[in-house]
């Protein structure tokens, strides 16, 4: 909320001396034409000695030089406020931004025009107009914002504008209050499918680990409120002189990390509908799927670096929100672009030192030695699937052998290799990804499935 003086002098202004340079330099185009015409017939009546002619110029000089004057004492004293509902939009959706105007001061005020600063993808500027607000009153408008590119949009500062009743004079003066839009990539609901990744015996991708052994070998931790004084452990309270309990069982998160090719070399075209946006919305939407079904995910790019760069070990700590740790990674998502890599080592670093779990990649073009080094991430004990996107494919050009090439590599290592031809849903291809799918080792490249509309055939 912030407060505004239209005789102030503007931020870092030289007081009333810079106001008033201020005010004039706020004439409008009628206010000035006005000026020149007055400075005009007040030549012309000295010229030709027509007093008249005089009075005329004086009175068309003279009215917006009162303008400006009257606006430039008069003290408005109103706050305003920024609300953005939901802070948080998928892209192609709507978010609303509300704001609120509040006359503070003890007079009414004339007639306000408002103008919000959007970037230009979210829309065109809002301007609203009020009429006099009463002392102490307020006014209430909102606007809808939306935008098809992911990314976080500033909003912001709220301009005031005002104006005299001719017209003469105009003053704009800004708000310091910003506000952030944040439209993350598309998710898609994805249909439960068993991976070979998934915990055995403890629901879906849950397991579960033995804290102790047996009396001598319990591992006791310090007593918490609340905790229960059957499980106190004697032989330790007693040797460390603190009230000391056993652990219980505890269940441990199956993990799953989702990698994300982000070189610029690996993809072609841009918008909503290139394939790098394809790949983004595509982890988004795993992310999202195994977090929901109880998975401890990280978020890896082809540079090494674990999104967002906060999170512990890179993996969604098990006592985190599940709804939490994917607003944080959809966040990261929405601002991600192209790297300036142009191998997946880094990633096969990042993985060998703790790649555990199931591996869920997006891959773009692939050349024959970034085949291998894809080929050679695969976890020995857990599964991966690659969902591979050709760019030959998504240009228009056709089938690329290629690119059959490569899936045949990874499939030979491994991999359970998808590809993902030009307007493919994601919820279809993932069922690709289970046992016996089409995307399995030694399965023929079939078609994928495509959305209604779009091309289908081979990738």
């Amino acid at each position: 909320m912030a407060a505004v003086r239209p005789g102030d002098a503007p931020s870092g202004g030289g007081g009333r001396r810079g106001g008033l340079r201020a005010a004039l330099g706020g004439l409008t185009t009628r206010g000035r034409s006005f000026l020149a015409a007055g400075v005009a017939a007040g030549v012309c009546a000295y010229v030709l000695g027509q007093s008249d002619l005089l009075r005329v110029g004086v009175l068309l000089a003279v009215l917006p030089l009162v303008c400006v004057a009257v606006l430039y004492r008069t003290r408005h004293q109103v706050a305003a406020a920024r609300k953005l509902t939901p802070r948080r939009v998928a892209a192609g959706e709507e978010a609303r931004v509300h704001l609120r105007l509040d006359n503070v001061s003890r007079v009414r005020t004339g007639l306000l025009m408002l103008q919000d600063q959007v970037p230009y993808v979210l829309g065109p500027r809002p301007r609203f107009v009020l009429e006099r607000v009463e002392p102490g009153g307020r006014r209430e408008v909102s606007y809808r914002v939306r935008s098809d590119l992911r990314g976080r949009y500033p909003l912001g500062p709220l301009q005031l504008r005002l104006t005299d009743p001719f017209g003469m004079c105009e003053l704009t003066r800004g708000f310091s209050a910003h506000g952030d839009l944040v439209v993350v990539p598309r998710t898609e609901p994805l249909p439960a499918i068993r991976l070979s990744g998934d915990g055995a015996g403890h629901g879906d991708g849950r397991q579960r680990s033995l804290a102790l052994a047996g009396e001598d070998d319990a591992i006791p931790r310090a007593y918490r409120h609340g905790d229960d004084l059957r499980r106190v452990h004697w032989r330790s309270t007693a040797r460390l002189g603190e009230l000391m309990v056993r652990r219980e069982e505890q269940p441990q998160r199956a993990r799953c990390t989702v990698l994300l090719d982000t070189r610029r070399t690996a993809y072609t075209g841009a918008g909503p509908g290139s394939a790098f946006e394809w790949a983004v919305s595509g982890a988004a939407s795993v992310v999202v799927h195994m977090l929901g079904r109880g998975f401890a995910v990280r978020l890896l790019t082809d540079e090494g670096n674990a999104l967002p760069s906060e999170s512990v070990d890179g993996f969604a700590a098990s006592a985190q929100d599940s709804a939490e740790a994917a607003g944080l990674m959809l966040d990261t998502l929405a601002v991600l672009h192209h790297s300036k890599g142009l191998g997946l080592s880094r990633a096969y670093d990042a993985l060998r030192g703790g790649g555990e779990g199931l591996l869920v990649a997006f891959v773009g073009a692939l050349d024959e030695e970034q085949a291998a080094v894809a080929a050679r991430m695969r976890h020995q004990g857990g599964a991966a699937v690659a969902f591979v996107l050709d760019a030959v494919a998504w240009q228009g050009g056709g089938h690329s052998p290629q690119a059959e090439k490569r899936l045949r590599t990874l499939g030979e290592a491994g991999w359970t290799a998808v590809p993902v031809p030009p307007g493919a849903v994601l919820s279809d291809l993932w069922r690709y990804a289970g046992p016996g799918g089409a995307g399995a080792p030694g399965a023929p490249w079939a078609a994928a499935p495509t959305a209604a509309g779009s091309t289908g055939g081979r990738p």
